[in-house]
């Protein structure tokens, strides 16, 4: 006789595929160098207990320990490259780090003194496996196989026997007793894991015992194939039944039943410290604030969307808005009492209590932010340096239209198969019609069940072999119940097949998983179909049926990209009996061509010749690495690993288009196109020259840089003078040139392509400055001499009273024994003037100087109104 019931589920899985293969330790492996700030290797170690946490940074594929109580990076490792773009899981204590790669699997064990790898080993890549680390204790929790596995922090090598649950389990925290708790949904049961200790004690270079982890306690927390939710508590757990809202506290030895009407599809942190929980409807954006015996029922501002599962901190709820790039602190009320600018709109922002403070990390941004108990915010620079001209903050896109929303449809495929006094029901999902489906209601011979929105299958006991019975499904979401939908008929009986054996899943770059397997033994009776059910962390649904063929292959989209998945089958005979579940299968990952690229745009590059620089942001990796971009322009192609590429060789002020497509495993994914145009050849144009005076004049002109990067001379006389060349609608003015005189002036203006543009020649005329001789009672007249010092066999002759000469400039020069006009300089005519100041003039066809103090300047008498000599 068959049994379906979950406790029948084996607990026997394979690795291939599964949790990890343990890899010889690399010693030192990409011994990783760090960025000190006045530390030893020893001060590191110690400032491990002071409030500090390791935070990742996307982008840069780097660690960057944060010091909580100065809100400041004091340890940067070099960039870990393999994991550069990727986001990770960190897991930490005071004295061990270990990172895992989501994208590729890998994971690496760290020296936090040193930062270099002491150890590492592969995992199945994707979202699926994860580490849990608390002081000594470490494990590997692969949730889609149901292995539970204690390994050594510092080593990774494995300690005792892994514990093995039904696949698909969740969970997998630690509390702050150091115990690790797991829930198995289709058992709607939560389990605590006892660690065993490092033997003999670790002393920073690991050490492995011969006993394994103990499985400390068991306790049924809902019905069978319940969606569950935990979260870690001081000493114990809180598990929430995300099928109808229902919450467990196990606190201690004791465990309390918390009702709250509305939570179901709810979620909540990995960890909560304190004693108030929070429960988040994400999608709905409400939170319900559980302190003893109290439940709160707030919303959360902003324009809409999910949120991520509020955190409860010293007295408030975190919760973070990744589209908005916000964290609201709201008290338990409910009343918003600060807005924490998180990070970039759209990107994902992590929070974490960990030694007595929140931290909020920006993974693919530069800064993180820390909150105290005081509720104190910190911001903190991840990479310790400013950018200048960095881009600034993009813009926060409107919000999509909200879709109609409504009841949700009638599930897909509902079947029924027998067993020996029960029946095996699995059905597909039901479409959500805008709102998430909370749970699924199965009923049938007077009774009703509830089954998990991801737990799309239920085994129905204490029925009656020989008689036959018909059941209903029907999805519940937040606007009620949909249309259900009834199965086929079905007789239990005791003659059932046996199960499938060898079940083997491979995924194919298109997306499809191909599922296989051995055919059941019939037991004389004909197999009519095989049903195949996806399992993945928390969750097992019927994927698809086959009619006797012992091959499905699942079709792109059905699965999610870069997400675990295991398979079970169960045969059908032509009774419409079914056999026991077979062996889950190894664990594969789907996985497509990546997603085209966002943010593409290209831009000129002003300094070079033919030239243009093309940037942009990945997309979905869809399941498996993007190793490179296909860069194409000009009709040739390259593969750069960057998100940015310069190209060149192209003519001058050509349009450039270019085509940008990610490539991973499965092949090259759809182009994304832009266009810039390379710089032309500079131009001028309305060269002028005016606003003259005694000693300059100005000079305009327009010019276009041709998109590039422009230089200017402005050449007068033949005398080329580099010139910033937006002063050119504004005016160049020359200075200290000499006054009556022509200048001839030229403009040139060039750019990186190396063609210089130059404008015809324009002519300009200084103005004429006159100076006239003024000296009272001097019969003899004023001396005029050859050069700027009163020496007798330097004197040409002598300037009258009211003589007037052309001034070109002025020299410093000797006082000689000049003493003025007595008269005038009672009269204050001369009393503005030094005598050791010489202007130059023209005397009988020669440049000669007289004294400044006989000669008046036209227009004011300032010997500045003409040049220096």
């Amino acid at each position: 006789m068959a049994d379906l019931s979950p406790s029948a589920i084996t607990r026997k899985a394979r690795t291939k595929g599964g949790i990890v293969t343990i890899v010889t330790v690399l010693a030192m492996l990409a011994a990783m160098s760090l960025t000190w700030f006045g530390l030893s290797a020893n001060d590191q170690v110690a400032a491990g207990y002071d409030s500090s946490s390791w935070l990742w940074s996307l982008t840069r594929g780097e660690l960057a320990r944060v010091n909580g109580l100065t809100g400041k990076v004091d340890t940067r490792s070099q960039a870990l490259v393999a994991s550069q773009g990727h986001y990770v899981q960190v897991s930490q204590s005071d004295r061990y780090l270990i990172v895992r790669d989501q994208h590729t699997g890998r994971i690496s064990a760290l020296d936090p003194a040193t930062l270099q790898i002491t150890a590492s080993q592969e995992s199945q890549a994707g979202l699926g496996v994860q580490v849990a680390l608390h002081n000594q204790a470490a494990f590997i929790i692969d949730p889609v196989q149901g292995v539970v596995r204690q390994l050594d922090p510092a080593t990774l090598q494995p300690i005792g026997e892994p514990l093995r649950f039904p696949p698909g389990i969740t969970g997998g925290h630690f509390d702050g007793a150091g115990r690790l708790w797991v829930a198995v949904p289709s058992q709607g049961t939560v389990s605590v894991i006892t660690p065993a200790p490092l033997t003999p004690p670790s002393n920073g270079t690991g050490g492995t015992g011969g006993s394994g982890p103990t499985m400390a306690r068991t306790e049924p927390v809902a019905e069978a194939f319940h969606d569950l939710a935990l979260s870690a508590l001081d000493d114990g757990v809180a598990v929430l039944d995300q099928t109808n809202g229902s919450l467990t506290l196990l606190r201690g030895k004791d465990l309390k039943k918390v009702e709250i009407a509305g939570a179901a599809g709810g979620e909540m942190p990995d960890r909560s410290t304190g004693k108030d929980i929070a429960v988040t409807v994400v999608d709905g954006r409400k939170v319900y604030a559980i302190s003893g015996e109290k439940v709160n029922e707030f919303a959360v501002p902003g324009a809409g969307g999910a949120v991520r599962p509020a955190v409860a901190w010293a007295g408030l709820f975190y919760l973070a808005d990744d589209a908005a790039g916000k964290v609201y602190a709201i008290d338990g009320e409910g009343k918003l009492v600060n807005t924490i600018e998180a990070g970039k709109p759209g990107g994902r922002l992590d929070l974490e209590v960990r030694e007595n403070q929140l931290f909020i990390n920006a993974p693919d941004g530069a800064t993180a932010r820390v909150v105290n108990d005081k509720n104190e915010v910190r911001v903190v620079d991840k990479f310790n340096d400013d950018v200048v001209g960095g881009d600034p903050p993009p813009v926060t896109p409107p919000p999509p239209p909200k879709p109609q929303i409504g009841k949700p449809g009638a599930p897909r495929n509902v079947t029924a198969a027998a067993g020996d006094s029960q029946v095996r029901l699995s059905w597909g999902k039901a479409s959500e019609n805008g709102s998430k489906i909370t749970k699924y209601v199965v009923e049938g011979e007077g009774r009703t069940w509830t089954v998990g929105a991801r737990n799309r299958s239920l085994v129905v006991d204490q029925l009656t072999n020989g008689t036959t019975y018909t059941f209903t499904v029907h999805a519940v979401n937040g606007k009620g119940d949909g249309p259900s939908r009834k199965s086929n008929p079905v007789m239990p009986t005791g003659d059932v097949p046996g199960p499938a054996t060898d079940v083997k899943a491979v995924e194919n770059p298109d997306g499809t998983v191909e599922v296989s397997w051995t055919a059941a033994n019939g037991q004389g009776r004909k197999i009519t179909r095989y049903e195949v059910t996806a399992i993945d962390a928390g969750s097992g649904a019927l994927i698809g049926t086959t009619t006797g063929a012992t091959k499905l292959v699942v079709k792109d989209g059905e699965l999610e990209y870069g997400t675990q998945y295991a398979f079970t089958v169960v045969a059908i005979n032509d009774k419409g009996a079914g056999s026991e579940v077979s062996q889950p299968s190894g664990s594969v990952v789907p996985f497509n061509k990546p997603a085209q690229v966002d943010n593409l745009s290209a831009a000129t590059v002003g300094s070079a010749k033919g030239t243009v620089r093309v940037t942009w942001q990945a997309g979905d990796d869809n399941g498996r690495q993007i190793t490179g971009y296909r860069v194409t322009a000009g009709g040739k192609t390259q593969t750069v690993t960057a998100t940015n590429a310069t190209l060149d060789g192209f003519g001058d002020g050509e349009i450039v288009g270019v085509d940008v497509a990610a490539v991973n495993e499965a092949g090259t994914g759809p182009a994304d196109t832009t266009s810039a145009k390379t710089i032309a050849n500079a131009a001028v144009s309305n060269v002028s020259a005016g606003g003259e005076t005694y000693k300059g004049f100005t000079v305009n002109f327009a010019y276009d840089d041709g998109g590039g990067t422009a230089a200017c001379t402005v050449t007068i006389n033949g005398a080329a003078r580099a010139v910033a060349c937006n002063t050119g609608a504004s005016g160049y003015t020359v200075n200290e040139v000499a006054t009556d005189s022509a200048f001839t002036i030229t403009v040139s203006v060039q750019n990186a392509t190396g063609q210089a543009a130059t404008s015809g020649p324009v002519t300009v005329r200084t103005r004429r400055l006159n100076g006239t001789i003024r000296c009272v009672g001097c019969a003899n007249g004023i001396g005029i001499y050859s050069n700027s010092r009163q020496q007798s066999n330097e004197a040409v002759g002598d300037a009258q009273n009211g003589d007037t000469f052309k001034a070109f400039c002025w020299k410093q020069g000797t006082a000689g024994n000049q003493s003025g006009d007595a008269e005038l300089f009672a009269a204050g005519e001369n009393s503005n003037k030094r005598s050791d100041k010489w202007i130059q003039i023209t005397y009988r066809g020669n440049q000669r100087y007289v004294p400044f103090i006989w000669l008046n300047l036209d227009d004011g008498d300032d010997y500045n109104d003409v040049p220096q000599c």
